[in-house]
């Protein structure tokens, strides 16, 4: 009965130990199975890797050809457009230059000049110059003989700006232009409102849409004619009354290099005198000499253009005053200014005329100097401040 009994359990014990390695023997399969898919798997995952670092490099390098391209185009298209505007401005100023040439030409291109027709040319020129002295109300029969004395009305704002009152209106208002680069005028209700100290932040703000460039602004009539930045030579004029831009303008050669040598911020000089709206400006055709023209400020166009012997050279500020260029001289370092250079359009300069004249008692350099016909004043800003020089005028002889 014992030796069956452990017979049985020796069954049994080899019976339970072939279930357990055929389990074993599965474990192992399934355990294989699934380190084979999980190799797989990483593998897929490392070629996904892969392709996505590939296509993220390719699409970074497509960009950076196409930003580049765009970048490109950009630039030539500015190029463009400023090559265009500046052929355009040549052509435009080169007009003036043949208003009393008449030619013919034949075949070969030969060109004759007839005596008649010289004789034709000389009264036009002569019937032009009437016309010239008519449209500009030639009755301007005094000149600046001297500066008696200065005014230092307030020091307010950087170096650069502007500051005036509006001669073509009755009302006494200032008008503040701070910044070769700027946005808002400021208005005051007239010269002792602006002269109080407090009253700066107070004063009417008039936010432009478009900023001005440089100092050479003026206010004629109710308003606001200045060049605009970031343009070469477009005239923009502003209504400050109904805040809104009431006509613009580009002036034929202006705009390429400074209208005067000392004040490089400035590229157009707007100015008012007793005939009206004037621009001064240089131009590299000129040697860097002075280019007068009349401007129609209702039609925003131009009337008239004169090149004058009045270099840009050492120059900081210019007026017109009764048809008269008067332009005024610094040293770089800053010193007494003085009028070394005078110009009337019309020929008729005369005994009258002084040029030489120092700005008195004052040393420094100016931002702008503006004619004020209406009170026959210059309007200047020194060094961030606003002065009034008193002018003498004497009878043209």
């Amino acid at each position: 009965m014992a030796a069956s009994q452990a017979h049985f359990l020796l069954i049994a014990s080899l019976v339970s130990s072939l279930g357990a390695g055929q389990c074993l023997m599965q474990d192992a399969a399934l355990l294989s199975y699934i380190n084979q898919r999980f190799l797989s798997l990483e593998k897929r995952l490392e070629k996904c890797n892969r392709d996505v670092l590939e296509y993220v490099e390719e699409f970074r390098e497509f960009s950076t050809r196409v930003l580049s391209r765009l970048a490109r185009l950009s630039s030539g298209k500015a190029e463009v457009q400023r090559e265009v505007e500046a052929l355009l401005m040549r052509v435009e100023h080169a007009q003036r230059d043949i208003d009393y040439f008449g030619s013919t030409a034949d075949s070969n291109a030969c060109v004759e000049v007839h005596e008649d027709l010289l004789e034709q040319q000389l009264l036009e020129e002569e019937e032009g110059k009437k016309r010239l002295k008519l449209m500009l109300n030639a009755s301007c029969d005094h000149g600046l003989a001297g500066i008696r004395s200065l005014k230092v009305v307030k020091k307010t704002g950087g170096k650069h700006g502007s500051w005036m009152k509006d001669p073509g209106k009755k009302h006494a208002k200032i008008y503040l232009l701070n910044g070769s680069v700027n946005n808002v005028i400021l208005e005051f209700e007239n010269i002792m409102a602006f002269m109080e100290s407090n009253q700066t932040l107070k004063a009417r703000r008039v936010p432009l849409p478009l900023p001005w460039e440089g100092t050479g602004h003026v206010i004629y009539q109710g308003f606001l004619f200045y060049h605009r930045h970031g343009s070469l030579n477009e005239i923009i004029k502003f209504n400050i009354q109904r805040r809104n831009v009431a006509g613009r303008m580009l002036l034929p050669g202006a705009g390429r290099i400074p209208a005067y040598q000392l004040s490089a911020q400035t590229k157009i000089d707007l100015a008012v005198d007793e005939q009206g709206l004037w621009a001064l400006h240089a131009e590299p055709e000129t040697g860097g000499n002075i280019v007068i023209t009349k401007l129609d400020g209702a039609a925003m166009a131009v009337e008239h253009s004169w090149d004058t012997p009045c270099s840009s050279r050492d120059a900081e500020a210019a007026f017109m005053a009764c048809n008269t260029l008067h332009v005024v001289h610094n040293s770089p370092s800053g010193g007494s200014s003085r009028i070394q250079c005078v110009y009337d359009v019309l020929g008729a300069l005369s005994a009258y005329l002084n040029p030489g004249l120092q700005l008195p008692k004052r040393h420094g350099s100016h931002s702008t100097v503006h004619y004020n016909p209406k009170e026959k004043q210059l309007f200047a800003w020194g060094d961030g401040s606003q002065i009034i020089y008193k002018l003498h005028t004497e009878q043209k002889v």
